[in-house]
């Protein structure tokens, strides 16, 4: 009994751990989740900690660079030489066979390499500083978009509940009607078509509830992957439609004036015309001399057998101190056909930003009238629910007196039914609307400094 026990408790514990583990979420802490789990977010906070690796890279290029080198070599079979044989006491004109050297021999060299002057060096370091900061723009414009992204697959969850909800209180009242209503036609006091109107209405809302309930699972397993959790969590949603709605309508929102050098697109344009410019300047640079230094030491022993870690055997030191100056000359008009290409680059990045400048004052404007759009739409939507729910009430009840036909009251029943989806549609529009607008205007800030990056990576 013991081990039955055991063995329960083992596969609950499995079980339970194969679930995964349940969140429960406002909208604000699922927007500060995502930033730090979101897989593109997560990428992106990568990004930067590249260019600070690279920054760094770029920087090491010009300290002083060490080397080491040991080598060793084993004649095996020594080149011999030809000398005159006068010189060893022959007669003249003939050649005695010489070898030279040890068979063996071994050398050690430490060589420390200074870099003191190289225009594409300076440029260089700039360069890595402005890649830094387009990676840490660039990460931000990414939160920005997850946040975005987040309250949109939040209020999508939110509307697909709605929706099953109100659809099955729609398919409970149907099923009601159809039931009263057959009994009234099987008394003979009202028509068969009566009935059929309602069995068709009631069709049309079990596949609209079906579908709704579907869109739930697929709204559900998209706001987790926004949020960089497994698709199969079980997340609490602790906000409301009507919540959302409350505090997303701010027509405060209308009056807020463009900061363009906030705007992430903006950042993004300008650093890359700081690019071409470094750019342009790199191949300036390229015309400059270029100066560096070494200074190197070693060692070499030479044997006719492997001695070299005999305690006698004779190391030989050097040491040599050199300055290398490089100057270009003439390259054909090649380097002034770079620096006219890096110039015209430039002029279409200088271009592009101004592009922007205008594309993002449009975005704002546009997006303004969207969210200004949205609210009004609704509060005509709510009007609209309000008139159809008596519109439907007032046919419910003429239906039952026979007062009306089936077919008005189908009528009134799918314009209740429309109404009350484009009521819950609104409600979602005014939240992605304001979210629009924040992206534009960069509220909140969620830059990334560098500096937050350093301890992680």
């Amino acid at each position: 009994m013991k081990q039955f026990l055991i063995v329960l408790l083992l596969i609950t514990s499995l079980t339970a751990s194969s679930q995964g583990k349940d969140y429960s979420f406002s909208l604000e802490e699922a927007v500060t989740f995502a930033i730090d789990s979101n897989y593109t977010a997560l990428n992106a906070r990568r990004d930067i900690a590249k260019a600070i690796k690279q920054k760094w890279e770029t920087t090491a290029t010009g300290l002083p660079q060490i080397s080491g080198a040991v080598t060793y070599q084993n004649n095996l079979k020594q080149p011999v030489t030809l000398i005159p044989a006068e010189l060893s006491g022959g007669a003249p004109g003939t050649f005695v066979p010489v070898t030279f050297g040890t068979k063996q021999n071994a050398n050690a060299v430490a060589t420390l390499n200074q870099l003191i002057f190289d225009g594409s060096y300076l440029v260089g370091l700039q360069a890595a500083k402005a890649f830094l900061d387009f990676s840490e723009n660039a990460a931000e414009k990414t939160n920005l978009e997850v946040r975005k992204g987040v309250i949109n697959a939040y209020g999508s969850v939110l509307l697909s509940e709605e929706l099953i909800a109100i659809f099955e209180k729609n398919k409970e009242a149907l099923e009601k009607n159809l039931f009263e209503t057959r009994k009234i036609f099987e008394n003979g006091l009202t028509e068969e078509e009566s009935v059929e109107q309602l069995e068709v209405t009631l069709l049309d809302i079990d596949t609209q509830l079906n579908n709704a309930r579907r869109s739930a699972t697929i709204a559900r397993q998209m706001f987790n992957v926004a949020l960089g959790i497994p698709v199969e969590s079980t997340v609490l949603f602790k906000d409301t439609l009507d919540t959302l709605v409350e505090e997303g309508t701010n027509l405060q929102l209308l009056d807020e004036n463009l900061n363009i050098q906030e705007n992430a697109d903006y950042k993004i344009a300008y650093n890359l015309t700081e690019q071409r410019s470094l750019e342009m300047k790199l191949e300036k640079s390229k015309a400059l001399p270029t100066l560096s230094a070494f200074v190197n030491y070693g060692t070499s022993a030479n044997s006719d057998s492997f001695t070299f870690f005999d305690s006698d055997q004779l190391w030989f030191q050097s040491s040599l101190l050199g300055v290398s100056l490089n100057v270009p000359i003439f390259s054909s008009g090649m380097r002034s056909a770079r620096t006219q290409r890096a110039k015209i680059a430039l002029d279409q990045a200088e271009t592009e930003l101004e592009e922007t400048i205008q594309n993002v004052t449009l975005q704002l404007n546009t997006a303004k009238s969207n969210y200004q759009f949205a609210i009004e739409k609704f509060e005509n939507a709510k009007k609209n629910k309000a008139l159809a729910e008596r519109i439907e009430t007032k046919n419910q009840v003429k239906f039952t007196e026979g007062l009306s036909t089936s077919f008005d009251l189908r009528q009134a029943q799918t314009q209740l039914y429309t109404a009350q989806q484009q009521y819950f549609q609104s409600m979602l529009d005014v939240v992605n609307s304001k979210a629009e607008i924040e992206t534009v205007l960069n509220t909140p800030d969620l830059r990334i400094e560098s500096e937050e990056i350093k301890g992680k990576y």
